[in-house]
Formats: structure tokens, C-alpha cells, sequence
């Protein structure tokens, strides 16, 4: 993470947790109109809603205003994670074990940086991944991106997920 991004996220975690919201990850993109990407999700783990975003817009852009981190003018983005989500915490990990993932390292673990297989979940710090060449042990401190595949699997428990929500 940039020193930008540290600050933000210091700036706007505690507001998003006092909103029932968790920051997923902050990116910052583009260099002459940069525009400031922040993923949020609900603490509950139901589905995030357009006012979800909405109001942790207006919250976000009156914090971002008073402290001012970044130089110049950009673009805020506030959205969910989506189907095909990152994997940033050691959470992440747990919570979508039995998905199919891909995974990228900083440093080779067995003489690779990239994997995809089914999460099996994450004990002391080390992400347990089931691959066609056998369990693979990934240390989360190597892990540089993660996110789930999109799947059948996936997209039956999300829609199962809704369902469940709306009644």
C-alpha cells in the first residue's frame, strides 16, 4: 500500500465500521484524472445495497474533504465486491473456503508465483489451497492478489444468498 491509501484507510475504516461496513480494498487508479477505488462490504455478510454505497460516498467524501490526503481533484468510487471478489483478508480466506481461487505470490512457493484451485481455508496465517498438483501452502504475507473465480458454485451460493435476504 502507498502512504495515500494508508491515510485513507485510516481515515474512513473506523466511519465505515460505525456504518455496519468493512473496507475490502482501496485502489487508486489513472495518473492526470486519478480516480479513488474503495470496496466495501457489509459486517453482516448480506449483500451490499446502492444506498450502502451511496451513503458511505457522502461519508467518505466529507472525510476525504476535511483531511484532504490526495493532491488535486479525482473521482470516488464506492462499490461492493462483487461475485468474482478480491481475497484481501485473512478472513477472506475462511469465509470463501470451498471456492475455486486464483492466487498470485510476491516471492515462488515451490518454484511458482501463480495458483488456482478450491480455497480450503487459512490456519496460522497460511492459505491452504487444493490445486490438480496437490495441496498448496501459501504464506499470506506472500500473497500479492487473490479473488475468487467466477464458478456455478459460486453463483448458486450468491444467488441463494439473495433469495435467503430478501424474505
Amino acid at each position: 500500500m502507498t502512504d495515500h491509501t494508508n491515510r485513507i484507510e485510516e481515515l474512513v475504516a473506523p466511519a465505515l465500521e460505525g456504518m455496519g461496513l468493512a473496507l475490502v480494498r482501496i485502489r487508486i487508479t489513472g495518473t492526470r484524472s486519478p480516480t479513488l477505488q474503495i470496496m466495501i462490504e457489509r459486517e453482516d455478510d448480506k449483500a451490499v445495497t446502492v444506498e450502502d454505497c451511496a451513503q458511505a460516498s457522502r461519508t467518505i467524501s466529507v472525510l476525504l474533504d476535511a483531511d484532504d490526503p490526495l493532491t488535486g481533484s479525482y473521482t470516488l468510487e464506492v462499490s461492493s465486491p462483487g461475485v468474482d471478489r478480491p481475497l484481501v483478508r485473512p478472513r477472506d480466506f475462511e469465509r470463501f473456503a470451498g471456492y475455486e481461487a486464483n492466487v498470485e505470490l510476491r516471492t515462488p512457493v515451490s518454484g511458482r508465483k501463480r495458483f488456482r484451485g478450491r480455497l480450503l481455508g487459512i490456519v496460522d496465517d497460511v492459505v491452504h489451497l487444493s490445486t490438480e498438483a496437490g495441496e498448496a501452502e501459501l504464506p499470506i504475507a506472500e500473497i500479492d492478489k487473490a479473488k475468487l473465480i467466477l464458478t456455478d458454485d459460486l453463483l448458486a451460493a450468491v444467488e441463494a444468498e439473495m433469495i435467503e435476504h430478501e424474505g
